[in-house]
């Protein structure tokens, strides 16, 4: 029984750190979690990132421990009441999940029932790869191959094209048309305050702004706050 928040973004432009869905994760957590174990690895100062995280959490009532302070990420993982995945570079998240053998007791756990949170690079990892990711390779992984909590792929941040820049570049939608020449899976573009809420087998779209569905050999359709999508799953 799965339950995942997989957010576009950890800051919308006007707010502060996580204050767009400080309230949809503490109901994600529930009433019987207490501690959440974060992961930082996406971001270089580990020491900083997680100190950000456990101000934050603690705002909402709730212990942080962070998983690069652990002498057993593993084990810290298997005892973890909650999870959460921050953003930052999605290849350098991924290169240390697998460095420290976690992709599988991740999966386990939130197979189990462990509340999963992600915000960018952490929504990145819970699909099936980071193949949507928008950042740059800075470092290379040994897969591509990513938590496959859900079975599509996101593209947070996703923006829509501005039909009146100057702009010559390859548009997101022109990207993730590329992906879909090479790849079959549905890819959900969230937009900045969007996240997806994941319980079993139900998903609904939440947050600020929509989303918009991209999917091979299909014109790409906008997707509405509050739109049921459970059957992507």
């Amino acid at each position: 029984m799965r339950h995942l928040l997989l957010v576009s973004t950890s800051t919308v432009h006007g707010t502060g750190y996580l204050d767009h869905c400080a309230d949809e994760m503490k109901a994600l957590c529930g009433a019987d979690t207490q501690r959440v174990l974060f992961v930082p690895y996406a971001l270089f100062d580990r020491d900083g990132y997680a100190a950000k995280a456990r101000e934050r959490f603690g705002a909402m009532g709730l212990g942080l421990d962070s998983l690069h302070e652990a002498p057993d990420p593993v084990a810290a993982v298997r005892a973890a009441q909650a999870l959460f995945v921050g953003g930052g570079n999605t290849f350098r998240l991924v290169r240390d999940l697998h460095a420290h053998g976690l992709v599988e007791p991740i999966r386990e756990r939130v197979a189990a029932g462990m509340p999963y949170m992600g915000t960018s690079a952490g929504s990145n990892v819970a699909c099936p790869t980071l193949k949507t990711t928008n950042d740059m390779p800075i470092v290379e992984p040994p897969s591509f191959e990513t938590l496959n909590l859900v079975p599509f792929q996101i593209n947070p941040h996703f923006l829509d094209a501005d039909p009146s820049s100057t702009h010559m570049g390859e548009t997101r939608e022109t990207r993730l048309a590329e992906f879909h020449e090479e790849n079959e899976t549905v890819v959900i573009g969230l937009r900045e305050g969007a996240m997806l809420r994941v319980d079993g087998d139900t998903m609904e779209l939440r947050g600020l702004r929509g989303g918009r569905l991209f999917q091979r050999g299909s014109p790409a359709v906008d997707l509405a706050v509050g739109a049921d999508l459970s059957a992507l799953l």
